[in-house]
């Protein structure tokens, strides 16, 4: 090993060559008298300066103007879109050239990137507003009166003044087909779920490939599944029941593709914590896969449900349309907003379409009221538990859990069953005749 002595030679040669001591030392030659620069500063990419914002916005006002000489003055592209399209390219390469001359590659790709990236935002970002505006103004003239959420269509034609009839019994069919078509995914699609990510095998490569596959299946292939299945061959009638299995067909792979995702990014710690402490398969999946998993499942119903608001295909072969109330799902032919839009649209008469487009809102109105009810159910189920999980050690080495107050939202819970204990943990049970609180399952196995 080489030590290393900063003295120099001068104060080496002074020492006793005999002196007892450590062996020779490496020294290193100091440099005095050579000029020394300021230190660099290193400059953050992320960071925006003065000159980089006025080069930002010259390249943006440059790539205005010159986009429109080019659509407006020398080539045949005007319109708002062709335009729109070239001052984002022009400005794409006037922030490239401009901040290669000022900068160095890193910056260069940093720039560039953030150009594309806010260029795609400002993009989805003007196409929902300009949809929600364009439903807003086109409907306007229908969602401003009452009875467009209060009354049905019946004796109300295409033709007539749009302070009659209304859409309240297509808003009162989707709900009602929605509701349905929730409850028979949910079970289904989170134990597919489950069943992927907790079971798994050779067989859950072929469920998760007909799961994926499923996901982009067309809707009118749904629709027709239902049709030739339950109507043709088993005779059930054309109703809400019909169009609610054809939506849950829909919104069955969105759930269970959705849930996989979320459980499978689950630690395995907590998994192997639940069966170190005895809990079987099943109970750990119950009480602490999915109550961890809890937000991510609702965000796989709210797309599930998205995707069943807005078919038409489906309800179009299957449920049939109603100009009145109908509240049996079984009971005959029930209209909804999606096929009620559908046949407005097509109709051709100008205040028809607009109640159309009126009843667009009531299927976003539908959607929220599903989203709400979810976000609720979720933020109850936190607010029960909303407590600090404590196993006691109960005399005999059974094991309990009880709550305390002030704990975290997102906090593990694991419940064990009187019969499912770990041998380790039972053996505590001579030592501890009154019980034993244990405040963690580390301090258990301890």
């Amino acid at each position: 090993m080489t030590t290393l002595d900063v003295r120099g030679p001068a104060a080496l040669a002074a020492s006793p060559a005999d002196a007892p001591g450590p062996p020779p030392l490496t020294w290193v030659r100091e440099l005095q008298g050579l000029p020394v620069g300021p230190p660099q500063r290193r400059r953050s990419i992320a960071a925006m300066t003065l000159e980089d914002r006025i080069a930002e916005v010259g390249s943006l006002l440059a790539a205005m103007a010159f986009a429109w000489v080019l659509c407006f003055r020398l080539l045949p592209w005007g319109t708002v879109l062709a335009y729109a399209l070239t001052t984002f390219v022009l400005f794409l390469t006037f922030t490239t050239v401009i901040t290669m001359v000022t900068n160095r590659g890193p910056m260069v790709a940093d720039r560039l990137m953030k150009a594309l990236i806010t260029g795609g935002g400002l993009v989805v970002g003007v196409a929902l507003l300009s949809t929600i505006v364009f439903v807003f103004v086109r409907g306007w003239g229908a969602i401003s009166h009452v009875n467009m959420w209060t009354q049905d269509m019946v004796g109300v034609g295409p033709r007539d003044p749009l302070d009659v009839g209304g859409v309240a019994h297509a808003m009162l069919g989707t709900f009602i087909e929605i509701t349905i078509a929730v409850a028979v995914t949910v079970p289904l699609g989170f134990g597919t779920a489950v069943f992927l990510t907790e079971v798994g095998g050779a067989f859950a490569h072929v469920v998760r490939t007909v799961v994926e596959a499923m996901t982009a299946l067309p809707s009118i292939v749904a629709g027709l599944f239902i049709y030739t299945t339950l109507i043709v061959w088993l005779g059930v009638p054309s109703s809400g029941l019909a169009a609610a299995a054809a939506l849950s067909v829909m919104m069955l792979p969105i759930i269970a593709r959705a849930a996989d995702v979320v459980l499978r990014v689950i630690p395995s710690g907590l998994r192997e914590a639940g069966l170190a402490l005895g809990a079987s398969r099943w109970r750990t999946v119950w009480y602490v896969v999915l109550p961890t998993a809890r937000p991510g499942l609702a965000t796989a119903l709210i797309l599930g449900v998205a995707r069943g608001v807005g078919e038409t295909s489906p309800v179009l072969l299957t449920s049939g349309a109603a100009s009145f109330f109908v509240a049996n799902p079984v009971g005959g032919v029930m209209n909804s907003l999606p096929l009620f839009v559908f046949n407005a649209v097509r109709s051709g008469e100008p205040q028809y379409i607009e109640r159309g487009f009126g009843a667009l809102l009531g299927a976003r109105l539908v959607q929220v009221h599903h989203d709400v009810g979810v976000d609720v159910a979720v933020a109850g189920m936190a607010e029960t538990r909303d407590g600090q999980a404590v196993l006691f050690l109960q005399p005999g080495g059974e094991l309990e859990q009880v709550f305390q107050p002030a704990a975290r939202h997102d906090d593990v819970f694991v419940k064990l069953g009187q019969a499912g204990v770990a041998e380790s943990i039972g053996k505590f049970a001579a030592d501890f005749p009154d019980g034993l609180a244990l405040g963690s399952a580390q301090a258990a196995l301890d």
